[in-house]
């Protein structure tokens, strides 16, 4: 089955088991009045780190999330839909579509909060990383169960 960038429908949020609300900022938005398409990545961002925060990767010693587990964005797409525009809530659905080795996919939906409007879907391919040697390193184990909660 083709991932979500390559088929046309927009998925049900209900296929989504996590999601994150943000406002549209002025600063998010170009010339155009609308939210700049590279201000979506860090929407997906802000997805990813409430997937990591809510599911208890937080360190309660204040060790920074990217010390308890280093990884890279090593791929990004995203298909817009419609504008985006400051004064909005958007929803950022999160969920995993697939989990190797070394690596994830993770894919989004986003929909203006109130009239649910379809503004944007995307998927990105997270890496683990081991910065040291500066090669991918297995996923660990306390966070692919916590992807696996995440599936699709």
């Amino acid at each position: 089955m083709p991932d979500m960038s390559e088929r046309r429908e927009i998925p049900s949020s209900e296929s989504f088991p996590l999601h994150t609300d943000v406002a549209v900022r002025f600063n998010d938005v170009d010339a155009m009045g609308h939210v700049n398409n590279a201000v979506y990545l860090t929407f997906f961002e802000e997805a990813r780190v409430g997937l990591f925060t809510q599911g208890g990767m937080a360190s309660e010693d204040g060790t920074p999330l990217e010390a308890r587990f280093p990884f890279i964005l090593a791929e990004a797409t995203c298909r817009y839909l419609s504008p985006a525009r400051v004064g909005e809530t958007l929803r950022v659905y999160l969920r995993l579509a697939r989990i190797g080795t070394t690596s994830f996919d993770l894919e989004y939906l986003i929909l203006e909060r109130n009239e649910r409007r379809p503004v944007a879907t995307g998927r990105t391919v997270q890496v683990a990383f081991d910065y040291t040697t500066r090669r991918p390193i297995p996923v660990p184990e306390e966070v692919r169960a916590l992807l696996e909660r995440c599936r699709g």
